[in-house]
C-alpha cells in the first residue's frame, strides 16, 4: 500500500473515531445492556471478576481491517471536516459506528446529510439552479425591468433569492444526524429489531445512576392491560411500594440512594374516545392492577397510578410538572412497543434550561464515577497528535453500562418513535433544566413472540395503533369467533344453563379481522386444513399444526348493571338486581401486544344457580382454574348499612350455627358459562374482568331528521279562509 493511502487511513480512522484493533468476536456487536450485562452474577461479583474474565466483550467501536471500506481509504478527503460523528445515535441509543451496515448506530459516509453535518461539501459551490428559474430568466432577458420597476411591477420577486447564507440550512447542519437504521425506519418504515436486554440487565444499568435521586416510570399499555406488567420490578430495584398503612416511611434511602416508582398506563386513549369517560375508569384500572400484582397488590397503596395519552395530550402536563418538581433521574421502563419513546418525547420538559426558577427541594447530588470525565486536552499525547482533538469529549468506560448524557439544549432531539419492536438500542440520556436532571429512555424488554407466527407483510397490524369501534358478533350455539384467521374463540356447549343453548355476544378490541363462522369450519381455517373456507389468515405456514388450547376461562363476572340499561337505574325503574330473572355475565380475553376481546352473555338465575341437592354444572375449566363466587364490577364506594346487612346474613339459627353451615356445607357453585381460546403454542393469551368498553365505544345510532310537516292542511285552510272572504265579499255587494 502506498505511503499516502496508508497515511489517509489512518487520519480517517482517527477522525471518525475508530478504534485500531479487531474485534474479539467474529460478528460484530453495538452496545447493548442485553450483552455487556452478566445477569448470573451480581453487582459486587461482577466489578471483582472484571479485571480477570470477560465472557462476553464487547467494543465502543466496531472495527475490524477486513471490514474497512475500500472507498473511504482510496479517496482522501480534500476537505477537513469540522467535526466528528456523535457519540451515539440520539434516534435509538446505539454508539456510533462505520463498520456493519446491518447493525444499529451504523453511518454511511457517502450520505448528504453526514457529510453535511461533518462538513465535507464544498459550500463553496452555488447550488443547482431549477429549470423553471431558467425559463423565467430566459424570458426576463427581453423585458426593460428597470422601466417597469419604475412603473411599480417588479418582476424579479417571481425568482426565488439564492445566496451562499441560505445555501447551507445552519439548524440542518447543527442537528446530529440519524443513523441509517433509523432513517429507515423514518423514511421507508423497513428495520431490524435489536435484541431485547434482560431484566436484570436494566437493572444493572439503573444501578450504575450517577443521581442521588432517582424514580422509575413503570410503563404499561393500555392495550393489553395488565400483561404488559413486570411484577419482580419492584423487588429487584429494592424499591419498597408505599403501604396502606399511614405510620409507614413515605421514602427509604437504600446505599445513599433513593427508589421510588409510579406506574404509567400509556395509550389511554385507546380505552375510550372522551377524556372524562377515562377518568371514570380509574377505579377499575386500579383493581386490576392490584390484582395483577398478586399477594402484594393487597396491602399496597396505588395512588402512583396515572393514565396518559401521549397522542391527545392527556394528563402529560401533568406528568411533565411531575418530572420537574422531582429532578434527579427518570427512567423509562417497560416492555418493548408500550409507547416509551412517544411518551419520552411528550413529557420531557423541553425549554426550561435558562429558565430563573426556584432551587428544588430535593438535592440533586451527583455521585463522582470512574471513566465519565472528560479527557484532558493538554496532555502531552494531544501535543504529540492535534487528531485527538476532533474526538468527541465524552467516552464510554469499557465496562459501563450507561452511557455518557448528550449535549443539553433546550429542545434536544428525541428518540425516535417506531411500531418496530425494539427500536432502542441502548440507554439515551437527555439532561434537562441546566444540571437539575435528566430522563433516560431504556430498551424495551421482550414482550411476545406472537409476531414470530405472522407473516412479515402483516405484522405492522398486530398494533393497535388508534381506538377501535367494534362490531357486535353474535355466536350462537356451534360457532366460533376468529382473530385473524389464526386465534379461536369457542364457546363450550353447557346443556344446564339452557335447554336451547346459550348466545354469546363478542367485541374485538383488535385491529385484526374478527369473523363468526362455524366451529368445524373455524378449526380448518385455524389449522391450515385443505379444503378449508376462504377466510383471511395472516399466519405463517405451518402454524396451524402449533395450534394448542390456551385455557378455559369462566365468565364469572357480574356485569348486569352495566348492560341492563334503565331496568337498574335510579332515575328510571330502579330494580335491584337480584329481582331480575337472569345475570349478564362478562369477561375479557386478552391477546398479548394486540388488544382484547369483550365477550358477554344472558343466562336465567334458576339455570345459573342450582337448587339443593343438584350436582354441580360442567361448568368448571380445564385449566385447573379454582372457581370464585359471583363477582360484581361496582366499585363505589359501599352504603353506611352494609356492615348492618352483613351482620344479619351472618344471624345465627336456633341450632347455633350459620345459614351456610347448617348442611355441612356451603353454597352450591354455579353453573358459570365457559369458553375455550386455541392460539399459536398455546400461549399469548390472558383474561381479566371485563371492562365495559362497549358501553363506551359503541357506535352512534345514525337518527334520521325528524320529517317535515307536512303543508296540506295548512293549503286547505288558507283556500277555505279565502272563499269565505269572498263569499262575504259578494253578498255585501248584492245587499
Amino acid at each position: 500500500m502506498p505511503p499516502g493511502r496508508t497515511l489517509s487511513s489512518r487520519w480517517l480512522g482517527r477522525v471518525f473515531n475508530i478504534e485500531r484493533r479487531t474485534a474479539p468476536s467474529e460478528l460484530p456487536l453495538y452496545l447493548c445492556p442485553a450483552f455487556r450485562s452478566l445477569s448470573v452474577e451480581n453487582a459486587t461479583l461482577r466489578r471483582q471478576c472484571r479485571p480477570r474474565a470477560r465472557p462476553i466483550q464487547q467494543l465502543c467501536r466496531l472495527h475490524t481491517e477486513a471490514a474497512a471500506s475500500a472507498s473511504t481509504e482510496s479517496e482522501p478527503l480534500k476537505i477537513q471536516p469540522s467535526r466528528t460523528l456523535p457519540l451515539q445515535c440520539h434516534g435509538c441509543g446505539a454508539l456510533s459506528q462505520t463498520v456493519a451496515p446491518n447493525e444499529a448506530g451504523y453511518y454511511n459516509l457517502s450520505r448528504k446529510a453526514i457529510k453535511k453535518y461533518l462538513g465535507l461539501l464544498d459550500e463553496t459551490k452555488e447550488p443547482p439552479v431549477p429549470n423553471t428559474d431558467k425559463i423565467v430568466e430566459q424570458a426576463l432577458q427581453s423585458v426593460d425591468v428597470e422601466a417597469l420597476e419604475r412603473q411599480g411591477i417588479r418582476l424579479k420577486a417571481l425568482l426565488p433569492e439564492r445566496s451562499p447564507e441560505s445555501a447551507t440550512d445552519a439548524s440542518g447542519a447543527d442537528k446530529p444526524p440519524l443513523c441509517d437504521r433509523c432513517h429507515n425506519l423514518i423514511h421507508h418504515s423497513s428495520g431490524n429489531s435489536i435484541y431485547h436486554p434482560s431484566l436484570e440487565s436494566l437493572r444493572d444499568t439503573i444501578e450504575e445512576t450517577p443521581y442521588k435521586h432517582n424514580h422509575v416510570y413503570h410503563v404499561l399499555d393500555a392495550a393489553d392491560f395488565p400483561m404488559s406488567l413486570l411484577p419482580r420490578l419492584h423487588s429487584l430495584l429494592h424499591i419498597p411500594l408505599r403501604s396502606q398503612n399511614r405510620r409507614a416511611k413515605p421514602v427509604k434511602f437504600q446505599h445513599g440512594r433513593l427508589m421510588e416508582m409510579s406506574f404509567i398506563i400509556s395509550r389511554s386513549d385507546l380505552l375510550a374516545p372522551k377524556k372524562e369517560q377515562v377518568d371514570s375508569l380509574m377505579p377499575y384500572l386500579k383493581e386490576t392492577l392490584r390484582e395483577a400484582l398478586g399477594r402484594v397488590g393487597g396491602r399496597v397503596r396505588l395512588g402512583n397510578v396515572h393514565c396518559v395519552s401521549a397522542k391527545r395530550s392527556w394528563w402529560t402536563k401533568e406528568l411533565k410538572e411531575q418530572i420537574w418538581k422531582r429532578a434527579g433521574a427518570g427512567w423509562m421502563v417497560g416492555k418493548a412497543n408500550v409507547g416509551k419513546s412517544q411518551l419520552f418525547e411528550a413529557v420531557y420538559p423541553k425549554g426550561r434550561m435558562d429558565w430563573d426558577a426556584p432551587k428544588p427541594q430535593i438535592s440533586v447530588k451527583m455521585f463522582a464515577r470512574e471513566g465519565h470525565a472528560k479527557p484532558d486536552s493538554s496532555s502531552s499525547s494531544s501535543e504529540a497528535d492535534p487528531f485527538l482533538k476532533l474526538l468527541p469529549d465524552a467516552q464510554v468506560p469499557e465496562f459501563s453500562l450507561l452511557p455518557p448524557p448528550q449535549p443539553e439544549t433546550n429542545y434536544p432531539p428525541m428518540p425516535v418513535v417506531s411500531p418496530l419492536p425494539g427500536t432502542t438500542a441502548s440507554p439515551i440520556r437527555v439532561p434537562f433544566g441546566s444540571g437539575r436532571g435528566e430522563l433516560i429512555d431504556l430498551p424495551g424488554l421482550a414482550r411476545s413472540d406472537l409476531e414470530y407466527h405472522i407473516k412479515p407483510e402483516h405484522r405492522a397490524d398486530l398494533i393497535m395503533k388508534s381506538r377501535i369501534t367494534p362490531k357486535q358478533q353474535v355466536l350462537k350455539p356451534g360457532q366460533s369467533l376468529l382473530l385473524g384467521g389464526f386465534i379461536r374463540i369457542t364457546p363450550r356447549n353447557t346443556p344446564p344453563l339452557d335447554d336451547n343453548g346459550l348466545v354469546f355476544l363478542a367485541y374485538g378490541f383488535t385491529p385484526l379481522d374478527a369473523h363468526a363462522t362455524a366451529t368445524a369450519k373455524a378449526v380448518a381455517v385455524q389449522t391450515q386444513a385443505e379444503g378449508a373456507p376462504n377466510v383471511r389468515n395472516i399466519s405463517l405456514p405451518g402454524t396451524g399444526a402449533k395450534i394448542a388450547h390456551a385455557g378455559a376461562f369462566q365468565l364469572r363476572y357480574d356485569v348486569t348493571k352495566a348492560r341492563t340499561g334503565p331496568l337498574t337505574r335510579k332515575e328510571a325503574v330502579g330494580l335491584k338486581v337480584d329481582r331480575l330473572p337472569y345475570r349478564v355475565l362478562g369477561i375479557d380475553i386478552l391477546v398479548e401486544g394486540v388488544g382484547w376481546v369483550e365477550v358477554a352473555v344472558q343466562v336465567r338465575t334458576k339455570h345459573l344457580f342450582p337448587k339443593e341437592g343438584e350436582k354441580e354444572g360442567s361448568g368448571s375449566g380445564e385449566g385447573g382454574e379454582e372457581q370464585q363466587p359471583l363477582q360484581t364490577l361496582d366499585l363505589r364506594p359501599e352504603p353506611v348499612n352494609a356492615a348492618k346487612n352483613d351482620k344479619n346474613k351472618k344471624k345465627k339459627t336456633k341450632g347455633g350455627k350459620t345459614g351456610e353451615d347448617q348442611d355441612g356445607e356451603g353454597v352450591p357453585e354455579p353453573r358459570w358459562p365457559v369458553i375455550d381460546v386455541y392460539s399459536p403454542e398455546g400461549k399469548f393469551i390472558g383474561y381479566r374482568a371485563p371492562m365495559n368498553a362497549w358501553v363506551l365505544n359503541k357506535p352512534k345510532k345514525e337518527t334520521k331528521s325528524r320529517p317535515r310537516k307536512s303543508m296540506k292542511g295548512v293549503k286547505k285552510l288558507t283556500k277555505k279562509m279565502k272563499r269565505e272572504r269572498e263569499a262575504e265579499s259578494a253578498g255585501g255587494e248584492g245587499e
